[in-house]
């Protein structure tokens, strides 16, 4: 005689084989992005690694050396300068970029047609290149011929790119000016994810546009400010071909990042070993600065808008 399950324990068990199946199709598409990620990422970085425990001229034969790069880097005076501008750069980008994209991202965020415009419009320095965009900015500020030299321009007559302060500052307001238009994309698609009610409840509470801005569209922007800014960290350590060609790390060292010193180390002086224990200590600087604003953001497990 055949015994009939209870349609609970049925119904129960079906559930089960359809999240087991789901768990399955989901291990087997995430598959290839994480070969892709071993062979592309994890690969190379360990690459890295081996070569900084070397010696090589890229030429001759590698040479393991011990710890003969690292004690060189860590020894060598440039590398806690590169470290100092590579963090003002980052920390001045930061503070110009992010209320200013957040400003501009809530501005847009509105659903009139000139802002849609407008935002097209805004999105263009992005469609260049650094080096395009370098190149531009370097003729731009040129003192003998650039925008300076024109009729009633003597304030802009600066030797922009030959003063130490000057330097940076103009390597701020460039790097700002073409990602300004990434981050505010970002903040705009995040304003509209906000639900309308809680504008409407504001409202009846009698709340005007500036207590609405800080008491639900700044909270509401928490995890998309940790984002913005875990990308603005990485842009700015990995920073290279605008100081390049603008500025080459001059005047002096006064724009020297850990990038650029990087480049100089393993391809002009042609010390594989050493370059390669400061890419390593670029990726050590960028994890730990990535885990600390991911702290500072919260856990990530929490839902982005507050109350659901």
């Amino acid at each position: 005689m055949t015994t009939l399950a209870p349609p609970a324990v049925r119904v129960s068990e079906s559930r089960a084989t359809r999240a087991g199946g789901r768990s399955g199709a989901l291990i087997w598409l995430t598959l290839p992005a994480l070969l892709m990620f071993t062979a592309f990422g994890i690969v190379p970085l360990l690459g890295v690694l081996a070569l900084s425990f070397t010696t090589w001229d890229k030429i001759g034969p590698i040479q393991p050396s011990g710890l003969t790069s690292w004690t060189a880097v860590l020894r060598d005076p440039d590398l806690p300068h590169a470290l100092w501008v590579t963090f003002l750069i980052m920390g001045l980008s930061w503070l110009v970029q992010t209320p200013l994209s957040i400003l501009i991202g809530v501005f847009l965020a509105a659903h009139k047609r000139y802002r849609g415009f407008l935002a097209v419009l805004y999105f263009v320095p992005l469609l260049f290149s650094s080096a395009a965009i370098a190149i531009m900015y370097k003729s731009l500020l040129d003192p003998n011929f650039g925008v300076g030299s024109g009729p009633g321009m003597g304030l802009l007559r600066q030797d922009w790119l030959g003063d130490s302060t000057l330097a940076v500052g103009v390597l701020v307001f460039i790097v700002s000016w073409q990602y300004i238009p990434f981050h505010s994309l970002i903040y705009q698609g995040a304003v509209r994810a906000i639900p309308t009610t809680m504008y409407e409840a504001s409202l009846i509470d009698g709340a005007g546009r500036v207590r609405q801005f800080f008491s639900i569209t700044l909270p509401q922007l928490r995890y998309t400010i940790v984002t913005s800014s875990t990308l603005m960290v990485v842009g700015s350590l990995t920073l290279f071909d605008l100081i390049y060609v603008l500025t080459a790390g001059g005047p002096g060292d006064a724009t020297l990042t850990l990038a650029l010193d990087m480049y100089k180390t393993g391809f002009q002086a042609d010390l594989m070993g050493p370059a390669s224990a400061i890419a390593v200590i670029l990726v050590l600087v960028g994890l730990i600065m990535s885990q600390l604003l991911r702290r500072l953001g919260g856990r990530g497990d929490e839902s982005q808008q507050e109350g659901m």
